[in-house]
């Protein structure tokens, strides 16, 4: 059996609800929904079971202390010069980049290739086609956004479920800061 998994941290309540205020403007988004929310510390992809296990395990052995996140403004990631993505950024963190690449070695170290894309810390907020109108509005917008701060005091394995209205994620396992 196969499982398509990532590993992610999950704003509160009060940080997700900022965010879906927002969501409005751009034609023909496909806008996140509150279970969709979420900031992607590492996609692993479609695994078998023994692999699951394996990196659910390794997860278990990170250890990281709690620390605060806070949204600032938002941008996008594009492909041939259109903008698919709109997200919400994340101020930098050290403490979020050292419990990333712990995440990335537990990973590696179960044989996972190593992540190609360099870590760049956001939420998505929308993703974008062809026939969705122009982004640069909403960027404006939001260009002053700041939510935050929250506690990070843990963070999900997830498994991702493909359907049209976009992805399902549901927890698996969490992992607790300091947890032993």
């Amino acid at each position: 059996m196969s499982y398509r998994l990532f590993f992610g941290i999950r704003p509160p309540a009060a940080i997700r609800a900022g965010l879906l205020e927002t969501m409005t403007g751009i034609d023909n988004a496909r806008w996140q929904d509150d279970g969709q929310l979420h900031l992607t510390l590492r996609y692993v992809g479609e695994v078998e079971t023994h692999m699951a296990d394996d990196l659910a395990e390794a997860a278990a052995a990170i250890r990281f202390e709690p620390f605060e996140l806070r949204i600032s403004g938002c941008g996008f990631f594009e492909r041939k010069g259109r903008p698919t993505s709109i997200w919400a950024g994340i101020e930098p963190s050290d403490p979020l980049v050292r419990l990333q690449r712990k995440v990335e070695l537990a990973c590696t170290g179960c044989g996972l290739p190593p992540e190609g894309r360099k870590f760049k810390p956001h939420i998505t907020l929308a993703r974008l086609n062809l026939s969705s109108g122009p982004a640069t509005p909403f960027l404006v917008s939001c260009a002053g956004l700041s939510l935050g701060p929250w506690l990070v005091d843990s963070y999900i394995l997830y498994q991702s479920h493909l359907r049209d209205q976009g992805s399902l994620y549901e927890p698996v396992l969490t992992y607790s800061a300091g947890a032993q």
